[in-house]
């Protein structure tokens, strides 16, 4: 690759700086094929793309991951690509040789330059974007920042996620505010079932609607945007979960319709593990307490909300090397492949006995995660199984109404790695004999 179409390359595939392309002459071996394939491919749409094993094969070098078992429980959260750790540890080694100086006064200086390559990755203002360590701690922020009395109701599902549930929980056994409890039937195709649901458990008393984006269970992709047009039509702020969503498939915040978001960078932006984003709209922030103390918990400044004291300032900047290789990759060909990978595995045993799908093949309602059961089987069983006879890591799911096994490659997954999934999935069905 000759200089001039490198420095070309890098700056379509991600902004990358001078320093970056510098770099590049140095790069590795895996760094340059994969810089050379994606630029091949830049005139590919990306459905074209998604099942192009050749192409994928590139990407895939650029981790890390065991060659021990097949790892497909990414949902939980996902490794990061060798840039982002050789990142990490280099900032590590950094804050050591002074840590009070290094971290403080040298490493900390990016973190102004992070919110905003956040913010506009998330389509938002950086003045609406704070850094935390996950979607818990983003979104308990909000959920014990609001300033809601007794007899204010809050709406939710019962499949939200356990640490939203019970933070909300908190705020009912202390502050009296009432939750009004909706139980999903999924997976489904029928967004105005699932919008009617809400609304329907919407009253005057109503404050608060908590919106899982997609359903961590079994990847159910929410209509996020019609439930929050119909909360806000009544008053009522909208608060997102995104832990799952977030740099899985194309969106910004705000055309979700969203007063406040979270969402866990280590899952889908293959960030370092213990980072995440809140995302507050502008008008929101100053009516809205701070998780931890601030010197003046009513300003109207997004930063009040990062007051955690001393943090890892490693993996924090860290950041910065998973945007530029979601954005090298590109947010459009990686949804197409996760999508892809998803409906590559389903549609080979959907039709095996006994075997139910709990998440949709429509891209409109699901991506990269899947859920199978077989009948008479706990998911227990199933995941044991694939664990203990093929190396393949999944997790069993029994949560409320959801029962099955959870399936997640990531970009990093081959069609081999699914291909030996069917095979044990195969295998289970029979040994059950249907």
């Amino acid at each position: 690759m000759s200089a001039f179409n490198r420095r070309n390359f890098l700056s379509k595939a991600g902004n990358f700086s001078l320093a970056a392309v510098a770099a590049s002459i140095a790069q590795p071996v895996w760094s340059r094929n994969l810089h050379s394939a994606i630029e091949k491919a830049q005139t590919l749409p990306p459905a074209a793309l998604a099942g192009d094993e050749a192409f994928w094969y590139y990407v895939q070098q650029a981790y890390t991951t065991s060659s021990g078992i097949i790892n497909l429980n990414n949902g939980g959260v996902a490794p990061s690509p060798k840039s982002v750790q050789e990142a990490m540890k280099r900032y590590h080694d950094i804050s050591n040789e002074a840590p009070s100086y290094y971290m403080w006064r040298i490493v900390d200086q990016g973190r102004e330059p992070l919110r905003n390559s956040l913010a506009k990755l998330a389509g938002a203002d950086a003045e609406e974007i704070a850094i935390h360590r996950n979607a818990s701690e983003a979104l308990e922020t909000v959920i014990f920042g609001l300033d809601l009395k007794a007899g204010d109701e809050v709406v939710l599902t019962k499949q939200d996620y356990p640490n939203m549930i019970n933070a909300w929980k908190q705020r009912e056994e202390r502050d009296k505010i009432k939750l009004v409890w909706i139980n999903l039937d999924l997976p489904s195709e029928d967004t105005d079932y699932i919008t009617r649901q809400y609304t329907n458990a919407f009253t005057a008393k109503t404050k608060v609607v908590h919106v899982t984006h997609i359903i961590n269970w079994n990847g159910q992709i929410l209509p996020v945007r019609k439930i929050a047009d119909a909360a806000h039509a009544r008053g009522i702020e909208v608060l997102v979960d995104g832990a799952h969503s977030f740099a899985h498939f194309s969106f910004t915040i705000p055309q979700l319709g969203a007063d406040y978001f979270g969402t866990s960078l280590h899952k889908w932006l293959s960030a370092c593990i213990g980072s995440g984003l809140l995302y507050v709209k502008k008008d929101k922030i100053k009516n809205l307490y701070p998780l931890f103390g601030a010197p003046d918990t009513q300003r109207d400044n997004i930063r009040k909300f990062e007051n955690t004291g001393t943090r890892p300032f490693f993996i924090e900047q860290a950041i910065h090397k998973a945007i530029e290789f979601h954005e090298m990759i590109g947010a459009e060909r990686k949804e197409a492949r996760l999508h892809y990978l998803k409906n590559y595995w389903m549609q080979k045993v959907q039709t095996l006995p006994g075997v139910k799908l709990g998440t949709s093949l429509n891209k409109e309602f699901g991506c990269a995660i899947g859920l199978v059961a077989v009948d008479g089987r706990k998911p227990a069983e199933l995941d044991n199984f694939l664990m203990t006879n093929y190396k393949i890591h999944t997790v069993g799911i029994e949560w409320e109404n959801i029962k099955g096994v959870r399936i997640t490659p990531n970009v990093y997954t081959t069609t081999k790695n699914l291909d030996v999934l069917v095979e044990g999935i195969t295998a289970f069905v029979k040994k059950g004999a249907f």
